[in-house]
């Protein structure tokens, strides 16, 4: 029986300049060979090498063509597209103008026509209107209160997302239930996929987690069959 992945989109791009660092994060064509390129590893780990590794090196876009590869499933929100004004200095801010928001519009359009790619988008929730402040701002505020003084960049906007999780729990006991694969292989860290994983594992899945060399939740390695890092580009 063939095998699916399963990619949480927002953090395979968070993680994505350390597994590929060879690919160019900005280039929605090198995220899709990066997609490709580990379904092509994990595949190579039941079967042998295939065609997208050799790739890596050329970087040239090859989609997956395998018998053995049942889909692979990306999840991710649109990004905002709402004008917003900064915290501090007021100023009005375009968040569909943004480089973020566009790569993240072209890289979704890319993926889409990707064979072999299921592309499933929840969304941001569109009432946001509030800013939070960065980690890193909190510490130096907490370190020396009197001498900090916040600019807009010390904020980021608080955003949550919707129907991600959702989307990816249906689609694995769609896959469990009916005995489309054997093998599910989990792009993630959150311990939010716990009840998928488990739900999946009794249903005689096995399932793999790829957290790309992040640091996964405790809970969540605790309910995969095994940890299977992609070395693709090298380790980091």
């Amino acid at each position: 029986m063939p095998t699916a992945i399963v990619i949480d989109g927002a953090y395979f791009l968070r993680r994505f300049r350390h597994t590929f660092p060879d690919l160019n994060p900005t280039s929605p064509e090198n995220v899709c060979l990066g997609v490709s390129a580990i379904a092509d590893y994990h595949l190579a780990a039941r079967l042998g090498p295939l065609p997208t590794l050799r790739a890596i090196e050329a970087k040239e876009f090859l989609p997956v063509e395998s018998s053995h590869l049942y889909r692979i499933f990306f999840y991710d929100c649109p990004p905002l597209t709402k004008r917003l004004h900064f915290p501090i200095s007021k100023k009005s801010y375009n968040l569909a103008k943004t480089s973020e928001a566009l790569l993240r519009l072209a890289i979704h359009d890319r993926l889409a026509g990707v064979r072999k790619v299921a592309l499933r988008l929840g969304r941001l929730n569109e009432n946001v209107s509030s800013w939070r402040p960065k980690p890193e701002a909190v510490k130096r505020w907490i370190e020396s209160p009197s001498d900090f003084a916040p600019t807009d960049d010390d904020f980021e906007i608080d955003v949550i997302q919707k129907g991600v999780d959702m989307r990816l729990g249906l689609d694995i006991a769609s896959m469990a239930f009916k005995h489309q694969v054997d093998q599910i292989v989990l792009v993630a860290a959150d311990a939010d996929f716990v009840p998928v994983a488990k739900m999946a594992r009794r249903e005689g899945i096995d399932v793999v987690l790829d957290p790309m060399w992040g640091s996964p939740s405790k809970d969540l390695l605790q309910h995969v069959d095994g940890v299977r890092n992609s070395r693709l580009g090298g380790k980091p």
